[in-house]
């Protein structure tokens, strides 16, 4: 979405493909790396016990070399992409590994976690020369969103966080609370997007699919309660891929028919 706003339309495919490479790299080093320094928690955490290294199916040796080898797939990639990309790319590589430790010391480690996944979003930007002092209204609806998703996942861990002393907004509030405190930055999230297509001269498809998006928000929220927490997987990872799937077809598909007539 953010390559195609960069572009007014389609990107080259080849700057595409080394997005996604991109992507595709920071992601497992990422995903590998939190694995790695959380297996002291997730053996404890009736949860999480069954994953590969608890289970000891994976060795540390084997996933260092996979966040390494993934790690060095993202710097070439953003080689590919443009000089400022590559001297950039160490430090989002700091910030998305910074995220496995900020639930040691704050609860707001959520914000960390869309800070990280926002850093997505600024290779495309870049790419397509857009100015710095731009306002990052994408960047900032991204942190909303993830923020906000990830609220509704950790209350799954409350208890358990309290007793290993880890951080997070349904520990420092309460279940109840971190419930309305995600649907208010899912409202601000769809108020910042909204901004940005109507600042952008998008019309009414991006706008269709953001009320889309905000019906399947309220509908993730419909999923949760208090008292039963038994869909929250579903809320955190089948709506959510359904809502970055819509939110950048509908996007792009509004700006190349605009750009056709």
């Amino acid at each position: 979405m953010g390559a195609f706003l960069a572009a007014r339309g389609f990107p080259q495919p080849a700057q595409i493909g080394w997005i996604l490479v991109a992507m595709l790299g920071a992601r497992s080093a990422a995903m590998a790396f939190n694995r790695l320094v959380d297996v002291p928690f997730d053996a404890k955490n009736p949860r999480t016990a069954n994953r590969a290294l608890p289970r000891k199916q994976l060795t540390r040796g084997f996933v260092i070399a996979f966040i390494v080898a993934s790690s060095a797939l993202f710097v070439f990639a953003a080689s590919q992409l443009n000089r400022l990309s590559l001297e950039l790319s160490p430090l989002a590589l700091g910030i998305v590994f910074l995220y496995s430790y900020t639930k040691r010391f704050t609860w707001l480690t959520h914000l960390f976690l869309g800070i990280s996944l926002a850093c997505a979003r600024s290779g495309p930007g870049l790419l397509y020369a857009v100015q710095l002092n731009q306002p990052p209204d994408s960047g900032i609806g991204v942190v909303l969103w993830v923020a906000g998703f990830d609220v509704i996942y950790a209350c799954q861990d409350v208890e358990f966080d309290k007793r290993e002393s880890l951080n997070s907004i349904p520990k420092r509030f309460g279940i109840t609370a971190a419930l309305w405190i995600s649907a208010l930055l899912h409202l601000a999230m769809l108020i910042i997007l909204g901004f940005l297509f109507w600042r952008e001269g998008l019309r009414t498809i991006s706008f269709l699919g953001l009320i889309l998006v905000g019906l399947l928000l309220a509908y993730e929220h419909s999923l949760v309660r208090p008292t039963d927490l038994s869909r929250a997987n579903t809320a955190f990872f089948t709506i959510n891929g359904w809502i970055s799937v819509l939110l950048c077809a509908t996007t792009m598909i509004d700006l190349l028919w605009n750009g056709l007539k």
